[in-house]
C-alpha cells in the first residue's frame, strides 16, 4: 500500500481523480490540499463521496506531502513546478495532471501558457505519461506529465497511421469536441448553462495550447520528423467527453488499416478498436477510462476518418493519472477501473 497526496482537490479533475483513489486497494489517501478549503471535510464539497473517506481538505505543505509516496497535482499551470523540486528531492514520485511538464521544449512552453518555466531540468526528467507509448518509461519516472484530454483522444487516434508512415504527415487535421467539464469548475460565462446549453462552437481555431503537445507526440512517432497539424476544438452541450475526429490523406491504400489498429492496440488494456464500420459515442465510455476507436474511408476513397472517443475527466486526466500510478507502482494497470462505462 502506498500513501497518497493530492494537491488541488476541489475542481472536476480533483473530485473525479479521488472518485478512483477511494476504491483502489493499495491507496491511503494521507492529504487533500485546498488553501480556500482548509479543514472543511472533502465529502462536505463532494457528497459522492460521503460513505468513503472522512478527510479534510488541509494547506498544501511540502513537509506533509513530502510524507506521502506519490503526489497528484490537479492544479492549473504553473503551480506544480513550484512545488515539484523539493518533493522530488526528498524521493516523491510525482503525477502531474497539469500542463506544466508536457512540453519539451520550455520556450515554445512560455510561449502558450504565457509565464516563465521555473524549472526546465524537470522538464527533462518527466516522462510523458501515455501508457500506450511510453509504458516502460513510466515504470521507473520520478516525475509524470499527465497527457491532455484532446492530446489523448487524437494521439492514439492517429498514432498507429503516423508510426507506420501511412498519410501525408503534413496535412493532417483534428476535429475534436469537448463536454463543458473540460473547462474546469471556475465560474465562466461560457461554462453557464443558459450559455452552453442548446449551442455548439468552435473555439481557439487560430491556436490552442494542446496544439504543440499532440504535434510533440506525433513527431515523435514520425521518428522526429515535423508533423503538419490544423486543430480545431469546440465545445458542445454535454458535460463530459471528447470525440476527436481525424482525417489524413492515405499514401498507402493497400494496407488493412482495421487489422493494423487491432494489432496496435491489442495489448492495451483501455484502448478498445471497434468492429469495422463503427461509430464510438461519448456515452460509450462515460465514466471509465477507455478509448474507442473505429476507422473509415469513406467512398473507398484516399482520405482515411479515424473517430477517438474518451471521457475527458477520466482517460483525458484522472484515469490515465492512475493507470500511470499503477504502472509505476507495479500494480495491475487496470486496477480499480474495471468497471463499465454508465449508460444512459
Amino acid at each position: 500500500m502506498i500513501n497518497v497526496g493530492l494537491v488541488g482537490g476541489t475542481g472536476y479533475t480533483g473530485v473525479e481523480l479521488l472518485r478512483i483513489l477511494v476504491q483502489h486497494p493499495q491507496v491511503n489517501l494521507k492529504v487533500v490540499t485546498s488553501r480556500g478549503e482548509d479543514g472543511n471535510p472533502v465529502a462536505g464539497m463532494f457528497p459522492n463521496l460521503r460513505p468513503f473517506t472522512d478527510i479534510c481538505f488541509s494547506v498544501p505543505d511540502v513537509k506533509t506531502l513530502c510524507e506521502c509516496d506519490l503526489v497528484f497535482f490537479a492544479t492549473p499551470h504553473g503551480v506544480a513546478m513550484k512545488m515539484a523540486p523539493e518533493l522530488i528531492e526528498a524521493g516523491v514520485r510525482i503525477i502531474d495532471l497539469g500542463a506544466d511538464f508536457r512540453i519539451k521544449d520550455v520556450v515554445e512552453w512560455s510561449k502558450w501558457y504565457g509565464m516563465e518555466h521555473t524549472c526546465p531540468d524537470l522538464v527533462d526528467l518527466a516522462v510523458y505519461g501515455l501508457p500506450e507509448v511510453n509504458r516502460e518509461q513510466v515504470k521507473t519516472a520520478k516525475l509524470v506529465a499527465n497527457p491532455g484530454c484532446y492530446p489523448t483522444a487524437a494521439q492514439l487516434g492517429l498514432l498507429p497511421l503516423i508510426e507506420n508512415n501511412l498519410v501525408d504527415e503534413q496535412n493532417i487535421i483534428a476535429d475534436c469536441k469537448s463536454g463543458v467539464s473540460g473547462a474546469g469548475r471556475q465560474a465562466k460565462i461560457g461554462g453557464l448553462l443558459c450559455e452552453a446549453s442548446e449551442s455548439f462552437s468552435a473555439y481557439g481555431a487560430a491556436g490552442h495550447r494542446h496544439l504543440p503537445e499532440i504535434k510533440q507526440g506525433l513527431q515523435i512517432a514520425n521518428q522526429g520528423k515535423d508533423v503538419g497539424l490544423t486543430f480545431v476544438p469546440h465545445l458542445t452541450p454535454m458535460i463530459r467527453g471528447i470525440h476527436a475526429t481525424l482525417y489524413a490523406k492515405l499514401n498507402n491504400k493497400d494496407v488493412d488499416l482495421q487489422a493494423l489498429y487491432e494489432q496496435r492496440y491489442k495489448d492495451e488494456p483501455f484502448v478498445d478498436v471497434l468492429p469495422a464500420g463503427s461509430h464510438p459515442a461519448t456515452r460509450n465510455v462515460k465514466g471509465s477510462n477507455y478509448n474507442q476507436i473505429a476507422i473509415h474511408i469513406p467512398q473507398g476513397g484516399d482520405t482515411v476518418v479515424v473517430l477517438s472517443v474518451i471521457d475527458n475527466l477520466v482517460k483525458g486526466a484522472a484515469g490515465q493519472a492512475v493507470q500511470n500510478m499503477n504502472i509505476m507502482f507495479g500494480f495491475e494497470e487496470n486496477q480499480a477501473m474495471t468497471a463499465p462505462a454508465m449508460l444512459p
